[in-house]
């Protein structure tokens, strides 16, 4: 038997603008906008949020816009987007390619902005079947990681009823129309680090005088591969990347300095704090072995936290999207060594549930080699690739996971 909120979701979402939204969709796409310059993207949502009913506001944490829908008594439900773009050029040819050199909705964000508006829409619409409070969060600068807590930082929860749960979801490859749900830990955490080589620099023909910095950034490389194959179980999960390498200004000159730049992605503090000793061990270990005149700087930045789903939170969610969409639609894919920053807005330990919908088209994903989902996800384009580009078929999927999600909360008529 369907239950109430399930129901009410079908009917609130049966009739949904699906063209005016993939307009509206492929609008975004066309003008992306990096972290804390989403401006247009800003007024086109909070345009949508005015225009559908509720009382709106835009330069939360800078770019940040909220939409408020108070429908009498009954919990507060918050749904968020994240809104920003990568600096990635496009290659996707698509006829609604960005048109902003370098820049390209390569994460999907612009479909998750079409996805809370049309959420917001639909249950307005349909006002009269639930009770409680919405509050629809376009929130700024996920890819540079500071928006969720900008956003609370500039009084998000002052200025606005504090949510009873908070809701979120990530489009990812995958065939079209499935639901990803982990009741527990779904994202890792990420760690940038930093590592600056002092050497003595000098002419490229007289090498003898000099401290290469760039011969021994290149066995630090080398050597941090071993981070994880041999300085951690098996069953601690965890991801080193050296993302970037930089030194030197011409062929014939050997320079002062070589610059290496990590991401570490990690299931658990520990594991984290060990790799850190150990990328400072072998940093200072190869600066030693090559007789470097200073000691290496190694400097820890930007961090994601790990995104975990209180499960009582995630199973019910779960549960209303088993009924809507059928129970082959949903799966658990376990934990991703992806991050985000959505749980920075669970202040004070808010519950949360996060999701992903599955969205590769189903050419592409017929023809993607593997006898297996993982597979050939592995195969196709994924999140920040110029070739990323959702099928259109996840516009009113994504509308629908938002609306039974929240009714699944809100009081049901």
């Amino acid at each position: 038997m369907t239950s109430p909120a399930a129901r009410v979701a079908l009917d609130l979402t049966a009739d949904l603008p699906v063209t005016g939204l993939e307009d509206f969709y492929r609008d975004l796409h066309r003008h992306p906008e990096l972290s804390y310059r989403e401006h247009r993207t800003a007024v086109r949502l909070a345009a949508r949020l005015s225009a559908a009913g509720f009382e709106t506001a835009e330069g939360i944490g800078r770019t940040g816009v909220v939409g408020l829908l108070r429908n009498g008594e009954g919990p507060t439900v918050l749904l968020r987007a994240d809104m920003d773009a990568l600096p990635v050029e496009e290659r996707t040819g698509l006829p609604y390619a960005s048109t902003v050199p370098g820049v390209m909705h390569a994460c999907g964000h612009d479909l998750h902005v079409t996805w809370l508006a049309g959420a917001a829409e639909a249950l307005a619409a349909g006002r009269d079947a639930w009770s409680g409070t919405l509050l629809m969060v376009g929130q700024p600068a996920e890819e540079s990681g500071g928006g969720a807590a900008a956003m609370v930082a500039d009084g998000l929860y002052d200025r606005f009823p504090r949510p009873d749960v908070l809701l979120g979801q990530h489009v990812t490859p995958g065939p079209v129309g499935g639901i990803a749900h982990v009741p527990g830990l779904i994202m890792s955490a990420t760690t940038d680090v930093e590592i600056v080589v002092h050497g003595r620099g000098g002419h490229g023909s007289r090498p003898e005088t000099t401290v290469d910095p760039v011969v021994t950034a290149a066995f630090l490389v080398t050597r941090l591969q071993t981070v994880v194959s041999r300085e951690l179980a098996p069953r601690e999960q965890a991801v080193l990347t050296v993302g970037r390498i930089e030194a030197g200004t011409a062929a014939n000159v050997i320079p002062a300095t070589a610059r290496i730049s990590l991401n570490l992605r990690t299931q658990s503090g520990s594991v984290r704090d060990r790799m850190v000793t150990a990328i400072r061990r072998m940093a200072a270990g190869e600066c030693l072995a090559a007789g470097c005149p200073r000691e290496p700087e190694v400097t820890v930045g930007g961090t994601f936290p790990m995104t975990v789903n209180d499960a009582g939170t995630d199973h019910r969610v779960a549960a209303a999207h088993r009924e809507v969409f059928g129970a082959e639609a949903v799966f658990d894919p376990g934990p991703a060594m992806g991050s985000e920053d959505f749980s920075h807005l669970a202040v004070d330990g808010l519950p949360y549930s996060y999701w992903f919908v599955t969205s590769t088209p189903p050419a592409l994903w017929d023809a993607a080699p593997g006898d297996n989902v993982l597979r050939r996800s592995e195969s196709v384009p994924s999140n920040h690739s110029p070739l990323f580009a959702p099928d259109l078929a996840t516009v009113p999927t994504g509308v629908r996971t938002l609306v039974s999600g929240a009714l699944s909360f809100l009081s049901v008529a």
